[in-house]
């Protein structure tokens, strides 16, 4: 199993895990909060398909990864991202954040520019800014996030069980297009998450992204549920679109936070049509 040193935290190495499949254009997907890399496994075959060299990573503290008591903050998982970019030489690469990820996103652009990635995609994304503060109204009470901290500390394994199936919408779609063994397996791999990850990456979602959001200059996807619970449409997609130029949104009706998984095939439709490349079976079908 592949992995990379980003950093150390007393006599131990910070890794990140790592998976490097396929030839072609490079595509980085980065997960979303608590899951890991095999949050794309939906996406990662039909992507190689259409002719993508395909790189997942686990974020610190999450699947594989090192789980340090520190770094669960944007400009960190930033570095991390740009150590695994440098390490793998790779160039003019795409870069496709779910949720939490994308705010490596933005923020990788924020820090680096565009010159060597060519498009961005933001899904279920946490982009532009979560919290609401007199010049953000759109945002979300603060007393929220500090309500999910407290749930997060006193229970996790619970809390990570009902944020399972708000990440699905559970209560409308288990059976339908989730099954109760996608999210006991959605479950069992966020519950092996660092617990003070868990904690900080709550914090962390309450980035401003708004500055960097004005330096992306590249074809950007933007592809939202509107019925995510997590993240709602109107406080990011929507108004991540609305901030950066000529981008495209996507609005899947009925989509939950984790659609990716529950409207795959509609989410790779739109993924595969904006990247500009469509494998045989997407296109037959």
């Amino acid at each position: 199993m592949p992995y990379i040193t980003v950093g150390k935290e007393n006599s131990g190495d910070i890794d990140l895990y790592y998976e490097d499949h396929g030839m072609g254009p490079p595509i980085v997907l980065i997960h979303g909060y608590p899951l890991s890399g095999r949050a794309w496994e939906r996406q990662m075959p039909v992507l190689l398909a259409a002719g993508y060299r395909v790189i997942v990573y686990d974020r610190r503290g999450f699947g594989r990864s090192s789980q340090p008591w520190y770094g669960y903050d944007y400009d960190t998982f930033t570095e991390d991202l740009n150590q695994l970019v440098t390490e793998l030489g790779l160039r003019n690469l795409i870069l496709v954040g779910h949720s939490m990820g994308g705010g490596e996103v933005a923020r990788y652009i924020g820090k680096h520019g565009t010159k060597n990635v060519s498009k961005a995609v933001f899904i279920s994304a946490i982009p532009p800014f979560l919290l609401k503060k007199p010049n953000n109204p759109e945002g979300v009470d603060g007393s929220v996030f500090e309500g999910i901290k407290k749930a997060v500390a006193g229970d996790r394994p619970a809390f990570l069980s009902q944020f399972c199936d708000m990440f699905y919408n559970t209560d409308i779609l288990k059976g339908e297009l989730v099954s109760d063994q996608a999210v006991q397996a959605s479950w069992t791999i966020s519950v092996e998450c660092s617990p003070k990850a868990a904690v900080d990456c709550v914090d962390a979602w309450l980035t401003d992204f708004r500055e960097d959001l004005k330096n992306i200059d590249i074809p950007t996807l933007v592809v939202h549920g509107d019925a995510d619970r997590i993240v709602p449409l109107a406080n990011s997609g929507k108004r991540t679109a609305a901030s950066v130029k000529g981008s495209k949104l996507v609005v899947i009706e009925g989509g939950p936070h984790g659609i990716s998984w529950t409207h795959a095939d509609r989410v790779n439709r739109e993924l595969l049509g904006f990247l500009g490349k469509m494998s045989r079976d997407l296109k037959s079908a």
